[in-house]
């Protein structure tokens, strides 16, 4: 899992063609502002896996990457 530290107001790039942007921090809440290609399906963690019954890719590659190698 790749880690980045924003600030509000700053953002990053995905692909060239998804941009995530810190909108407010407020406490222990971030929101953020997602521009991405309207074929490019974003949800929350929660909706994704209600939708496809399934825990989201990015859970399971951390959990994943979480644990040790030999």
């Amino acid at each position: 899992m790749l880690v980045l530290s924003r600030k509000k107001n700053e953002s990053i790039v995905i692909n060239s063609d998804i941009v995530i942007t810190v909108i407010e921090i407020r406490g222990d809440k971030v929101r953020l502002g997602i521009v991405a290609p309207k074929d490019v399906p974003v949800h929350r963690e929660e909706v994704y896996e209600a939708i496809h019954g399934v825990k989201a890719p990015q859970a399971v590659a951390a959990k994943t990457d979480a644990e040790p190698r030999a």
